[in-house]
């Protein structure tokens, strides 16, 4: 009877099953939603927008919000019809090259008539010249005075690279190619020898860092400009880094800081300026913004809490990386309360797109009007649904997300010059997650710098709308006898000369 007690005593209560089995239930969703995830990451479409065609995509903005009675949000489908493409006129600025072509008679070929012109079809093909190299002589005859026999000479031209074999035009070639095309320097070098010129990898190396060496005070003046604003959007991206004397890779960041003022009819030009650190500790975002004042567009990473503890700089969080959470619960399970937050985001948005590029005081106004009611829903539809759901749930987890940061992402609401999300600083890290797949690593901590220096100028000279490589050459043929105290004169805004601008980056 004694050992029948002790096996009774060891066996759990239902009350303890049943937390047991809430906890394997909630862990088992967990892992479908992280298998879940990294299988769209890795074979599925990236995009995380709904289906057009849905009903709730007609929203008038007539300040009602009513979302409850609302359908909910069709599962993502891939688009299975496709238009034919519209064939857009060839640029203008091209130059052409006209080939006549002349019927060799002058009688029908039918009748024997005589011809005369009546017309003429044109139809134009589009060539391509492959880029090519040429050799530059700098000759500099010497004379001698037949007095005193004094040489006298010319100077030597400067260089962008002292006694350096590159003039600027296949100096930015270089640059562009590599942060802005992403070819990495070894793939290069492999190019350039099918002209039959060799240039090791090691050579384009050491020319990267003369470069950025050189344009380092233009990339200063990058970064004054942009943290002069009263509005920034910060992020930050991890950049393999090799690690000397171990044999592998360390983990880097490259830091990017946005100044862009388009959306609400800002005059600033819109700049970006990168910086890089060997890890993500929280004191660099500190160190790079120390002498900033203003708002910050951020994620939620914590190692951005510190910017705003002594309330010189104010938090604007992000309801791109809020939906961003329900999204991976809609594509994984189908939840329909994942579906409804969606559905309530989805309406902030399309009053944001009715506003864009409108001044601060009327962007203000409709936000009050029309996205204050609907961030009330919102905020009273997640106090409820967290009761409803287990604490351990992602859903949960993205909801929790969402209210511990309520102030900070209801803040846009009330300033019409802050943005709805962090949007911006991810489209400027964009072309670093392309690079990084190609170039793997970067070969040490000196040359993440560079990238972040070289990221700089050509992500600003984009945002401007200018080629970067049209915008490099015109600065490297400038830039070593330029006064460091005009540099301000070389920035992309402020240069004025005849070449085709790229198209305007989506502000």
């Amino acid at each position: 009877m004694q050992r029948m007690s002790m096996q009774e005593e060891s066996v759990p209560d239902t009350a303890t099953l049943l937390a047991m089995l809430r906890s394997l239930r909630d862990e088992n969703e967990h892992l479908k939603l992280l298998v879940a995830k990294l299988q769209r990451m890795q074979f599925g479409r990236r995009s995380e927008g709904l289906n057009a065609e849905d009903p709730q995509c007609s929203f008038s903005l007539d300040g009602q919000s009513a979302l409850a009675a609302r359908p909910l949000p069709q599962k993502p489908a891939e688009d299975t019809a496709r238009g034919q493409p519209s064939r857009k006129p060839l640029p203008a600025h091209l130059p052409r090259e006209v080939h006549q072509h002349h019927v060799d008679a002058r009688h029908c070929p039918d009748c024997g008539g005589e011809l005369r012109a009546i017309g003429e079809d044109v139809s134009e093909v589009l060539e391509y010249v492959p880029a090519r190299f040429k050799v530059i002589r700098h000759v500099r005859p010497k004379q001698a005075c037949t007095g005193c026999h004094s040489l006298v000479q010319a100077s030597a031209p400067e260089r962008p690279i002292a006694r350096g074999l590159a003039g600027p035009g296949l100096l930015a070639q270089v640059m562009v190619s590599k942060y802005c095309d992403h070819l990495p320097l070894y793939r290069q070098s492999q190019i350039y020898a099918r002209d039959g010129v060799d240039l090791p990898r090691s050579t384009l190396a050491d020319w990267v860092r003369e470069t950025s060496n050189l344009l380092s005070p233009l990339v200063e003046a990058i970064r004054r400009h942009t943290l002069a604003g009263n509005t920034l959007h910060a992020d930050d991206t991890p950049v393999p880094v090799l690690s000397p004397g171990k044999g592998r890779t360390k983990t880097g960041r490259l830091w990017a800081y946005v100044r862009d003022e388009r959306p609400a009819k800002g005059d600033a030009a819109p700049s970006v300026w990168f910086a890089y650190s060997p890890d993500r500790k929280g004191q660099h975002p500190c160190c790079h913004l120390v002498t900033y004042q203003g708002a910050v567009h951020a994620d939620g990473y914590a190692g951005f809490n510190r910017l705003f503890e002594t309330g010189r700089r104010l938090e604007v969080a992000c309801w791109a990386h809020v939906r961003r959470k329900f999204y991976d619960l809609y594509a994984a399970q189908d939840s329909p309360l994942a579906a409804t937050a969606l559905d309530y985001i989805q309406h902030l948005y399309r009053v944001e797109c009715a506003i864009r590029s409108k001044p601060p005081d009327e962007r203000q106004r409709w936000r009050r009007t029309r996205a204050g009611p609907i961030l009330e829903e919102l905020f009273q539809w997640l106090q409820s649904t967290l009761t409803q759901v287990s604490r351990k749930s992602a859903l949960a987890e993205a909801i929790r997300y969402a209210l511990t940061r309520w102030t900070a992402l209801t803040r846009y609401r009330d300033d019409g010059c802050l943005e709805i999300d962090n949007n911006a600083a991810e489209r400027a890290l964009r072309a670093v997650a392309l690079g990084r797949k190609n170039y793997l690593f970067a070969g040490s901590d000196a040359g993440g710098e560079r990238a972040a220096a070289l990221y700089s100028l050509i992500g600003t000279a984009k945002l401007n709308g200018l080629d970067p490589l049209a915008y490099l050459r015109h600065v490297l043929e400038r830039i070593t006898t330029y006064p460091v105290n005009r540099v301000d004169e070389l920035l992309p805004w402020r240069i004025d000369w005849p070449t085709p601008a790229m198209g305007q980056e989506a502000a």
